[in-house]
């Protein structure tokens, strides 16, 4: 008869962590759950209400594609998504516009894509099939694409992942969770109290050691705790910086051949909804702006009113922002926004309620904001799950198989998968 594993810790209280928590509960399991944080969410984050008149996201905002481990969530705790809604605006050359610079090269770009046999890095696809400068337009948007939707490393990223995302067949749209991400993460950390989870918060975990009849897990503020298994739920980039068993040493090193992007997210609440009030376009129908600005991608909360406008820098271009400070952020967003609309940034100044900046590579329990799919990242997926019945695991959003690698639903589905494959043992 197979050894039952009766105390479990997981590492991490973000969606992995908590989806694990709960289901191991559920299965009768003693879990105790580890966050260095003073909150759960990890990099889903939830504002206060006071500060932008509703629970504005630091991070994870929006549901995408069919998602049906976050629909049963959500259906579970009576919570609704709303598909999102509105105009996508281009700016180019200066001009607001509606068309997307891109899109009568768009079918060619997918043709090309169907024939591919052998993967290839997303810069070695343009280089090989659209350097001519006629396709300029085509390359700058599928690099805004892959470095600001996918936060990705061209130079790195899978065009095979790149095709299955964008060709993959129906895959539904993105929504928004009425009343925000923070409604979802309150009914799992409730689900998880009421079957008996234990909490620890600030706990900095910074060793895992196998013993004779389990495995120990110490804390950087001297706490240790017994128990049969770990589950690590954490960003891959902080496996490194943790002491763990040499057994694992290939898993550290596999982690590496998954890419993990960063995200700079503004969030900026005015005194009014100013850009629906421009001379020359209605934009109350608004709900992306796109441009080449330093800041490159804003979005309302349309069809709500809110005066929110929220900036949005990903992938490698964050790393120019590094030394910034979050006022310094804000005022290169404000900044952005009055060259894309010729307005004064004093005016917008004047303008601003309240402000946040998120640098996702700055905090220290995140590094970063999600992973995405290089060449060798279904390979190092085998060797970070493959688990032989020892002590550790290792399971959250970059170990998903599925087409939306990086998202909060791959977080919630490999959480539920790994704690099925323990019960399971």
């Amino acid at each position: 008869m197979a050894e039952k594993r009766d105390h479990i810790i997981v590492v991490g209280a973000g969606a992995a962590g908590l989806m694990a928590a709960r289901e191991l509960a559920s299965g009768g399991r003693k879990v105790t759950l580890l966050e260095a944080r003073e909150r759960c969410g990890g990099r889903i984050h939830p504002l206060a209400e006071s500060t932008f008149g509703y629970r504005a996201d630091a991070g994870a905002e929006f549901i995408h594609g069919e998602a049906p481990v976050t629909t049963r969530l959500l259906a579970e705790a009576g919570l609704s998504a709303q598909p999102i809604e509105g105009e996508r605006w281009h700016v180019e050359n200066g001009v607001l516009s509606r068309r997307d610079p891109a899109d009568r090269q768009m079918e060619l770009l997918h043709r090309v894509l169907a024939t591919i046999e052998q993967d290839l890095t997303v810069t070695a696809l343009l280089d090989r099939h659209f350097a001519g400068q006629e396709f300029a337009g085509l390359r700058a948007s599928v690099l805004g694409m892959v470095q600001g939707y996918d936060a990705a490393d061209p130079d790195r990223a899978s065009v095979f992942a790149l095709r299955e995302e964008w060709m993959g067949g129906e895959r539904g749209g993105q929504a928004r969770i009425v009343g925000g991400y923070g409604l979802l993460l309150d009914h799992l950390v409730a689900e998880c109290r009421a079957r008996g989870v234990s909490f620890a918060f600030q706990s900095v975990v910074t060793a895992i050691e196998s013993t004779d009849d389990g495995v120990d897990v110490r804390c950087a503020d001297g706490r240790a705790h017994r128990g049969d298994v770990v589950i690590l739920t954490v960003p891959l980039p902080l496996l490194r910086g943790l002491a763990l068993p040499s057994s694992m040493h290939r898993q550290v090193a596999a982690a590496a051949d998954i890419g993990y992007g960063n995200v700079i997210k503004l969030l900026l609440r005015f005194e009014r909804r100013w850009w629906t009030a421009m001379p020359d376009h209605d934009l109350s129908d608004m709900l992306f702006l796109l441009s080449n600005a330093e800041v490159p991608v804003w979005w309302t909360q349309h069809p709500r009113d809110d005066a929110v406008l929220t900036g949005w820098l990903a992938g490698p271009p964050t790393g120019r922002f590094a030394a910034l400070d979050e006022t310094m952020l804000i005022e290169t967003g404000l900044a952005a926004l009055a060259g894309i609309f010729a307005k004064p940034v004093t005016v917008l100044r004047q303008e601003l309620a309240a402000a946040r900046a998120f640098d996702w590579s700055k905090d220290p329990f995140a590094r970063g904001a999600y992973s995405y799919a290089t060449l060798a990242t279904r390979g190092a997926q085998d060797v970070l799950t493959d688990w032989d019945g020892g002590p550790v695991l290792i399971s959250g959003e970059a170990l998903y198989r599925g087409r939306d690698i990086g998202t909060v639903e791959a977080a919630l589905a490999s959480g539920l998968a790994t704690a099925r494959h323990v019960l399971a043992r």
